[in-house]
């Protein structure tokens, strides 16, 4: 049945793993929910292309939005995944530093893990890296225990189920293209007719800020799409991996840089890259939009954004596109790694949001407006947090309906 001949209390437009969460802990409390999915499945972007990590809090600066939602949503991502049967390993990982002049970013990951409750951090030396991840080189690592890994395509399926069986609807191949207000409700119109609901939030992802904009507001930011680009190690170099190798991250960018990651199937991914996609779904060089380009370079935050990080966009185009430079930057954790190892593998999008300023927004952003509630930026770690995102949004979503009664 269209969703067109149903009034809901609340509509959740799109159908990622933070909409999900929503949906299901919203559905507790109330029925009358419907998420609204443009694509023709859930979880198609960000959470469907997602690397399965499940983050511990380490990197997040203490106090911080993105610090207090994962270390909560982390153990509810565990504490879900068993109850559900979602198949997930609590593995660890470790961080490893290179050279000297990463010792003190090192220092400060650890001070900042502690600071965000883990318990499961160790200090290891070149010998007890070793120990861990026989193929790993550094001076120095951090091995934290409580990362894991996960697919979050599944967790997302089983958050489905359980926000249907406790009554939201759920919508694919429905997609926004207006919002109306009208006394006491706001008039949603979709490919799939008109959707009644006296409150709307929006987890778009990579369209947040358009929907924001198709509800008369200004969201103050600008989605700007950066594709990130896997490669796989084949069958019998996976031993090389144990569990998850990170780098110790640019504390300049969003960005983790390119690690090793076993996933939960066993394959083991090598990247990402972080390249501007020319287009918000593009996952090739060959994906795209002259309208989502024009959108991009219409955004004075872009050109700013753009001079600030020339010389590391070059970098990372220049890693895209030459597949021995990628070895190299793969090198710096583990010498042995040959390009031959490497099989070309799936790609990402991730939904940066920027300001006027040029400024990557680091933190998560949610815009408040009346009977509304767009979550504007949702970076990593928001599928470890997502349910401890999704709760904090239905509590703002029941007080919006408190509130217009």
């Amino acid at each position: 049945m269209a969703p067109s001949s149903h009034a809901f209390e609340i509509a959740i437009v799109g159908g990622g793993i933070v909409g999900l969460a929503t949906a299901m802990a919203l559905a507790e409390r109330t029925g009358s929910v419907a998420v609204l999915e443009a694509e023709d499945k859930l979880a198609a972007h960000q959470t469907g292309h997602n690397s399965g990590v499940i983050h511990s809090g380490l990197y997040y600066r203490p106090g911080s939005a993105k610090a207090r939602n994962c270390v909560e949503g982390r153990e509810a991502m565990y504490r879900f995944c068993a109850e559900h049967a979602v198949p997930h390993e609590r593995c660890g990982k470790v961080v490893v530093a290179t050279r000297d002049g990463e010792l003190a970013l090192l220092d400060e990951l650890e001070r900042r893990g502690r600071a965000n409750g883990l318990t499961g951090i160790a200090r290891l030396d070149p010998a007890g890296l070793r120990q861990l991840e026989p193929h790993a080189a550094g001076i120095a690592a951090l091995h934290v225990a409580e990362t894991g890994i996960v697919d979050y395509s599944v967790v997302s399926q089983a958050m489905a189920r359980v926000a249907a069986a406790a009554g939201a609807r759920i919508f694919t191949g429905t997609r926004l293209f207006g919002v109306a207000r009208k006394p006491g409700e706001l008039i949603l119109q979709t490919t799939l007719g008109e959707v009644r609901a006296r409150t709307l939030i929006n987890c778009a992802g990579l369209q947040s800020d358009r929907v924001a904009r198709l509800c008369g507001l200004d969201p103050g930011l600008r989605i700007i799409p950066f594709r990130g680009e896997y490669y796989t190690l084949r069958p019998e170099r996976r031993a090389l991996v144990r569990n998850l190798i990170y780098p110790v991250a640019d504390p300049r960018l969003p960005f983790l840089g390119v690690h090793f990651t076993r996933m939960i199937g066993g394959s083991v991914e090598a990247g990402p890259n972080a390249v501007l996609a020319l287009r918000r779904e593009g996952y090739r060089w060959l994906d795209v939009s002259p309208a989502d380009i024009a959108d991009m370079i219409a955004f004075p935050g872009f050109w700013k954004m753009g001079m600030k990080f020339i010389r590391v966009g070059a970098a990372e185009t220049y890693r895209s596109l030459s597949k021995r430079a990628f070895v190299h930057a793969l090198r710096r954790l583990m010498p042995e790694i040959e390009p031959e190892d490497l099989a070309p593998g799936g790609a990402g999008v991730r939904a940066q949001a920027v300001d006027a300023s040029g400024k990557l927004v680091d933190d998560f952003r949610i815009l408040e407006a009346e009977r509304m509630i767009h979550v504007l930026n949702a970076p990593s770690p928001a599928a470890t947090a997502s349910i401890a995102i999704g709760r904090a949004i239905a509590e703002k979503a029941l007080a919006h309906a408190l509130a217009q009664v």
